[in-house]
């Protein structure tokens, strides 16, 4: 992997948003709607040379050399990181990726990390799946739930990006908080569930995304079986 700087940027203090694809591409899908919503531009992206997969865009196949941005919103105040249609494919590439947007953040003195994911369950939500909160600290995860959120219930492991990220964070004196949104199919595309992190997030960050109802009519696309 090598970071390329594109130029500089008036960002100062930030939230960092930082998720990539996971179950139902919930991360993936939330942060591709953030930059869209926010007309966020690129300052620095890291190139991966060597991807592993082709997408399979039914009969044919797509190749595209895998490349995550960061970009930030016009006031400076939000970098948002990820995206995309993969992940680091090694434990050291996973690590190298999560410290990067870890030093990133420090850089530009972030006040809080917030990463998206999925949250598997079996409960029967309907059309109206929960996000769940967790935090790097007790302090903030009580401060969450004074304000209304739900914790994650019980023990749990959170792998990949949208999980380590946390861990980093932490480990580097940082605040962050994870929304992890109910899915009930890893294997589906979940519009409803990344709508829910988002509208968590509009009440965390006082940030507003337009448009949001798109995410309703791809949601209704998929469950009509529509391409």
């Amino acid at each position: 992997m090598k970071a390329v700087n594109v130029g500089d940027a008036a960002i100062s203090k930030p939230i960092v948003i930082a998720a990539m694809q996971d179950m139902g591409n919930v991360g993936g899908i939330a942060i591709d709607f953030i930059n869209k919503s926010m007309e966020t531009r690129t300052f620095r992206f890291i190139d991966v040379p060597f991807p592993n997969y082709v997408i399979d865009q039914g009969g044919y196949i797509d190749y595209q050399r895998e490349r995550w941005e960061y970009r930030h919103g016009s006031d400076g105040s939000v970098i948002v990181f990820g995206g995309g249609a993969g992940q680091p494919q090694t434990n050291q590439e996973l690590y190298d990726l999560c410290q990067d947007v870890i030093d990133v953040a420090k850089k530009y003195s972030a006040q809080l990390i917030y990463t998206l994911g999925a949250f598997h369950t079996t409960r029967d939500y309907g059309k109206s799946p929960k996000a769940l909160v967790t935090a790097t600290s007790q302090e903030l995860a009580q401060h969450l739930q004074n304000l209304g959120f739900e914790l994650t219930p019980g023990s749990s492991l959170i792998t990949g990006f949208n999980g380590l990220i946390l861990g980093l964070a932490k480990e580097s004196g940082l605040q962050g908080i994870g929304l992890y949104a109910e899915i009930s199919d890893p294997e589906v595309p979940q519009f409803r569930s990344a709508k829910s992190l988002l509208v968590a997030l509009e009440k965390l960050t006082y940030q507003k995304f337009r448009g949001m109802e798109e995410l309703d009519e791809m949601a209704g696309r998929v469950e009509r079986g529509e391409s």
